[in-house]
């Protein structure tokens, strides 16, 4: 007796690995581009807070203040997103001439900087 002829197509084992693969292939391809929109986010707030702490530079800069050493703090908002800001100003070498250091971090962690920037402040008789 001769054995019937086999038909083409898939068995059902076949068809499972080939679901599995892709399946596995479908999670790494979501797992990505759910990192690159969190990498985006983070760049995207870590642009805006550099923005603030711009912001208070030019702010000093063109009121022409010229503050005292110290540290001063406060809060800012750049859209829909809202800052913490740090100051630290001090003395050089050059008495018409004040350095000011700004860190910039999220209202909800003020311990994790986004964003830092050093400036200098002209003495108001300097800039004459």
């Amino acid at each position: 007796m001769t054995s019937p002829a086999r038909r083409g197509g898939f068995t059902l084992v076949e068809i499972l690995v080939a679901l599995a693969i892709v399946a596995i292939g479908l999670a790494a391809a979501v797992r990505a581009t759910s990192q690159v929109v969190a990498g985006t986010e983070s760049a995207r707030l870590r642009l805006v807070a550099s923005w603030v702490a711009q912001d208070r530079l030019a702010e000093h800069s063109t009121r022409g203040d010229w503050l005292a050493p110290g540290t001063g703090s406060g809060s800012a908002s750049q859209g829909p997103f809202t800052f913490a800001w740090h100051e630290t100003v001090s003395s050089t070498s050059d008495p018409s001439l004040r350095r000011i250091d700004i860190a910039v971090a999220g209202a909800e962690r003020p311990d994790y900087v986004m964003a830092r920037l050093t400036g200098y402040l002209f003495a108001p008789e300097a800039k004459k």
